[in-house]
């Protein structure tokens, strides 16, 4: 080997050069600035098929310039989602502290699988998940769990500990004969069907429970069922709530679910369920707990202080909860991945665990503190505490209130003032998150009555079919006549979480998301669709 060459891509690549990586960085950095001129993306031309016939990488080792062309044109083809027009889903831009964090994190590029291959950024991970359990379940005694790769993973966890809850030994031998299922809302996250699946219960065991009109799952059936499963002889594993619906931010009744699960396991002497909650999307109102709304230092509007009320009780039924999934991702604004699995009280931890001779790669681990004695992968990344704790303490518990609080009120906002056109109809009027589901039905419809003809199942196959394909059409009309430059982008689902008679409900979605949507953008809608 050319021991000098070798030398020189060492000194490449393995040695700090702050004033090349400091360019690059500040380029990339500009680019994205660059963007804020630009009109939100649509989805770019992308040529898959040239991307499999040409892999082929450099032969001779180049430079970090080489390293920065290589990624740079995926780069400017990437949508950052920094434009106040989109509001399409539940994605907003990452805020500026978590970047931060992230690049700290990148910088010293810890795996949090063992102190060994983490040192203090272990620490950091349980002073972030921490901070989270105090504002969700507030202030509990002795809280704990995981940064993960996605919501998904998290919510895998609190199923995963409900199979060993009610058959113990189910990790070391299988569920040895024991039909389980697990339960959810028919307005929950299809990752629901992904769990069950992979945790070898099968999606055919997944019991969906249908929801009110409010998009929280009816309590009266969950009663039925449970009643029915246990008289037949069937366990329930997990129970699986929604804390923000991710089409309309239906929020379900946690307290009334504990109540109801712990009587009727107490009636047929069965273990109880986990009782996991979904908070992916909804858990950052949370940080509108403890705003006092009889001194409003904040001074927000009545009707913004009437939504921060009913957000206060809603938090309230997390405090009841086993354990409970984020997305500092979303509405936290944090850098991917930063999803949490958080338990509300430590010891559940011990339906995950593993022995040291179960990891001997982990031989020097510590049970009592290493998470790789309990979570799912071994190689987990930084990014999460590092983005979560650089972002709650940058922005400060006020500076979150007012971000959730501003979210809540552009929400309301376009409420309004869809609710004064006759041919719209507000879906999700009575939930009290960042989302907004309506119809806009051709003019001279008159949209609440068919809405109530809908839902009591007093309309045709064919009038359903009509009504679906307007509502669709004049979507993908708005959808081409819009201006790019003035017109937000919205989002559509088939389905947007209530489902009376088995009926699909389709919906026009936006999502409030992006701290720098204005006013202006709102009402620009309603005139976009009065323009239809």
């Amino acid at each position: 080997m050319d021991r000098q060459k070798y030398s020189e891509l060492v000194n490449t690549f393995f040695e700090w050069h702050p004033e090349d990586l400091s360019l690059i960085f500040s380029e990339l950095l500009s680019a994205v600035v660059a963007e804020r001129s630009l009109t939100p993306a649509d989805i770019m031309s992308q040529n898959y098929e040239t991307a499999r016939a040409n892999p082929e990488i450099n032969n001779r080792p180049g430079n970090l310039k080489d390293a920065r062309d290589a990624v740079f044109p995926y780069f400017w083809g990437t949508d950052s989602w920094n434009n106040p027009l989109h509001l399409e889903n539940v994605k907003g831009p990452a805020n500026q502290a978590s970047l931060i964090g992230a690049i700290a994190c990148l910088l010293k590029n810890p795996n949090l699988c063992t102190d060994r291959y983490s040192q203090r950024s272990n620490e950091l991970e349980i002073k972030a998940i921490t901070a989270l359990a105090n504002l969700i379940y507030y202030h509990t005694d002795d809280p704990s769990g995981v940064f993960t790769i996605g919501g998904t993973i998290s919510n895998l966890y609190g199923g995963r500990i409900g199979i060993e809850r009610v058959v113990p030994g189910a990790m070391q031998f299988g569920l040895q004969g024991q039909r389980l299922v697990g339960i959810c809302s028919e307005a929950g996250h299809y990752s629901n069907q992904t769990v069950a699946g992979w945790l070898g219960l099968g999606i055919r065991n997944l019991i969906a429970i249908p929801t009110d009109q409010h998009l929280s799952m009816r309590l009266d059936l969950l009663a039925e069922k449970l009643d029915e499963l246990y008289r037949d002889g069937i366990l329930v594993a997990y129970i699986c709530a929604t804390f923000g619906t991710t089409d309309g931010f239906g929020i379900d009744d946690i307290e009334g679910i504990r109540k109801l699960i712990d009587e009727t396991s107490a009636r047929y002497s069965v273990p109880r369920p986990q009782l996991h909650v979904d908070a992916a999307v909804g858990w950052a109102t949370v940080m509108l707990s403890d705003y006092d709304c009889q001194q409003n230092p904040l001074a927000f509007t009545s009707e913004t202080l009437e939504l921060t009320r009913r957000v206060q009780e809603k938090n309230i039924g997390l405090r009841a909860a086993d354990s409970v999934t984020i997305d500092f991702h979303k509405m936290g604004r944090g850098h991917y991945p930063s999803s949490a699995f958080i338990v509300n009280r430590r010891d559940d931890l011990k339906y995950l665990t593993r022995s040291v001779a179960d990891t001997p790669y982990f031989s020097d681990a510590d049970v009592r503190r290493d998470p790789a004695m309990f979570t799912l992968e071994c190689s987990r990344p930084g990014i999460g505490p590092y983005s979560v704790m650089a972002s709650l303490d940058g922005i400060g518990l006020t500076g979150w209130q007012m971000l959730v609080a501003r979210s809540l009120e552009m929400a309301h906002r376009l409420k309004q003032k869809l609710s004064e056109l006759e041919h719209c109809k507000v879906l999700n009027q009575t939930t009290c998150g960042p989302t907004v589901n309506w119809w806009v039905l051709p003019k001279g419809r008159n949209a609440e009555e068919i809405y109530q003809k809908w839902i009591h199942n007093q309309l045709s196959e064919g009038q359903l079919t009509v009504f679906r394909r307007e509502i669709r059409q004049l979507f993908d009309k708005r959808l081409k006549t819009m201006n790019p430059a003035l017109d937000a982008r919205l989002g559509f689902t088939t389905s947007y979480g209530f489902r009376p008679h088995r009926l699909e409900i389709p919906a026009w979605k936006a999502v409030f998301f992006n701290p720098r949507t204005t006013d202006e953008i709102i009402d620009r809608i309603v005139e976009s669709i009065a323009e239809l």
